[in-house]
């Protein structure tokens, strides 16, 4: 079959999204190629396509046991002969799998790089008729992307043990440092690059100064009663202090980090992909490979690591393409805590470096005062207008001119001995004495009250801008000191001027407004009722196959049902997403429930 008859009978698609069709073709020229595509923007088709038209074997590296698994899942639903080797199936099931490998019965073979880089594999697999290799989440290869994986290192082979077979890579996230380590490893600097846009534009982007983190968050999650979404913390202990707290206010929320048994985090990602309206409190381990197409938010409750894994993380959300929030809170302790992170990482200096680089340019998305979208399209060397989608945009921001301010809270810390934290500098600048700043006299300088016609928290927020802004820098490698940097003696020479941001203390009437306006649109046009009886039905029948319902049909097929309200199995073939498998297996079931609500709404029944 052509790749158009593939996707059309087997996936149910009509027609490639942007950029598909390119890289499916790329592929059948047998052509390497490196696929940077957004979330949500299709990548897995991008291969399974040319593996079907290709005929033959193909193999498929990813990361995780459970979105081999998932995928798997649903390619036997579409009536593809799909099937993965690895540790969570019984030595006998594995063995089973291969021999139907050897006989030619599979036809993408999903395998861990650590599965499939042994020498035992490797002989094994170069005596079947192998036609294709794509590697999912290939930044796991790159020491500079976001979630580098030793283990990926070793895929470096493929190319001279499978010559002449083309080779796949795709990922969502990789700037041009972690695009040309990419190429050089996998495809020793030859391969053609194809980056599509970064844009998620259905995602609103907020951004606060971390103030009472737990208040934040229950202002957020204010009227986001039974959605599903994901909060994100910095280490294993909170996120089971965030989902405790939640539950404590009524929420359905539990925890997911690498501290937990493989077992529970099965048990916890099961729930949260099959299950309506479960929060996640998660480290970083949770996220890579997650397909649920209706998450409604993320709330970053630290900071992220670098604007690479905060791309990855909001990427969670909106994959339906239906709006989304991600928001994040953020204080001087995350900026400390992530650098003192960086400099104990074991790695040579040169990584270290380039690890501050990435954590700079997410200090400087943080306090962006324009367009936070353009900011981090720009991140990663898009060029974008302003969005209309984020706290900025929607509550512009106020700059004034504060030098003045500014050079008061430098004198400060130059008064102190560059030694000293910022709530120390900031109780010096309002006149706020205790006994470690009686002891140390600081009651006695001159710069002690001159701010008092300020509150703390007025010096609190600039002097996090300053840092921001890299007029201060902080000792992360102390106890957190604040330095005057060389743009900072510069603003005191008058070489230089600072224009200060006003805190916004939550999103403004107007922003909030906007956000319900586009959520309240977010299904126009289809009976609520009729898509809630469908999605009641596709959990039932995801149950029975022990599938996330995704797997079965994703929300946008069912919104695609509920509006076209199919009544023949003709009819129920041109709905999106219901290829020639999924048509046989469904038809029957899905088009009774809308018979019977089409007559019950006509009162025949």
């Amino acid at each position: 079959m052509t790749p158009h008859e593939i996707l059309r009978k087997t996936f149910g698609y009509e027609s490639f999204r942007p950029g598909q069709e390119g890289i499916v073709t790329t592929l059948l020229e047998g052509r390497n190629v490196l696929a940077v595509m957004p979330t949500g923007s299709g990548k897995s088709l991008c291969y399974q396509v040319p593996a079907l038209a290709r005929g033959g074997l193909a193999i498929v590296v990813s990361p995780l046991v459970a979105l081999m698994q998932d995928q798997v899942a649903a390619l036997k639903l579409a009536g593809v002969a799909a099937e993965s080797i690895n540790s969570a199936q019984d030595r006998d099931e594995n063995i089973a799998i291969w021999r139907r490998v050897a006989a030619g019965e599979v036809r993408l073979l999903y395998l861990s790089p650590e599965r499939l880089m042994t020498e035992r594999m490797i002989s094994a697999l170069s005596k079947r008729d192998v036609r294709l290799i794509a590697i999912d989440e290939a930044h796991c290869i790159s020491q500079w992307g976001p979630s580098f994986r030793p283990e990926y290192d070793m895929l470096q082979q493929l190319r001279q043990a499978f010559p002449g077979v083309p080779i796949g890579a795709f990922t969502a996230t990789a700037d041009e440092a972690t695009r040309r380590d990419i190429v050089g490893k996998i495809f020793g600097g030859t391969a053609e690059i194809y980056v599509a846009g970064f844009d998620r534009p259905n995602i609103s982007l907020t951004v606060a100064p971390k103030d009472n983190a737990k208040t934040q968050l229950l202002d957020f999650l204010d009227g986001r009663a039974g959605q599903s979404g994901i909060v994100y913390a910095l280490s294993r202990k909170s996120t089971e202090d965030w989902a405790s707290f939640l539950v404590s206010k009524g929420f359905r929320a539990i925890s997911y980090h690498a501290g937990m048994s493989a077992e529970d985090r099965a048990e916890a990602q099961s729930l949260f992909m099959t299950e309506k309206g479960v929060i996640v409190c998660a480290t970083i381990a949770f996220g890579m490979g997650i397909d649920k197409p209706d998450v409604r938010f993320v709330f970053h409750a630290d900071l992220p690591s670098s604007l690479d894994a905060y791309y990855q993380e909001i990427g969670r959300a909106g994959r339906d393409g239906n709006p989304a929030d991600a928001k994040m809170v953020y204080g001087l302790g995350d900026m400390q805590l992530r650098r003192r992170f960086i400099d104990q990482e074991e790695s040579g200096d040169e990584r270290r470096r380039r690890e501050h680089k990435r954590l700079d340019a997410l200090v400087a998305y943080c306090e962006a005062p324009e367009c936070r979208r353009q900011n981090l399209l720009l991140y990663f060397g898009e060029e974008s207008l302003p969005c209309g989608n984020c706290d900025v945009c929607l509550d512009p921001v106020h700059l004034v001119d504060s030098t003045v301010e500014a050079l008061r809270v430098i004198d400060a810390v130059k008064s102190t001995g560059q030694r000293f934290g910022a709530a120390h500098v900031a109780d010096i600048l309002v006149g706020k004495g205790n006994d470690k700043i009686d002891a140390l006299r600081h009651t006695e300088l001159p710069v002690f009250g001159i701010g008092k016609a300020h509150g703390r928290q007025h010096w609190l927020s600039m002097i996090r801008q300053l840092v921001g802004g890299g007029y201060l820098a902080i000792d992360v490698a102390g106890y957190g000191g604040l330095s005057i940097s060389p743009k900072g003696h510069a603003l005191a020479r008058g070489e230089a001027a600072f224009r200060y941001r006003q805190d916004p203390s939550r999103m403004s009437r107007k922003a909030e407004r906007a956000r319900k306006m586009i959520a309240a649109v977010e299904e126009g046009g289809v009976s609520d009722e009729l898509l809630q009886r469908l999605k009641s039905l596709r959990a039932k029948l995801a149950k029975e196959r022990r599938v996330p319902a995704y797997v079965v049909f994703t929300d946008r097929t069912l919104i695609d049902m509920a509006a076209r309200r199919p009544l023949t199995r003709w009819d129920f073939g041109e709905v999106h997403g219901v290829g020639e498998s999924k048509l046989q297996q469904f038809a029957d079931v899905f088009l009774g429930e809308i018979t019977r609500y089409v007559q019950q709404e006509s009162g025949v029944a």
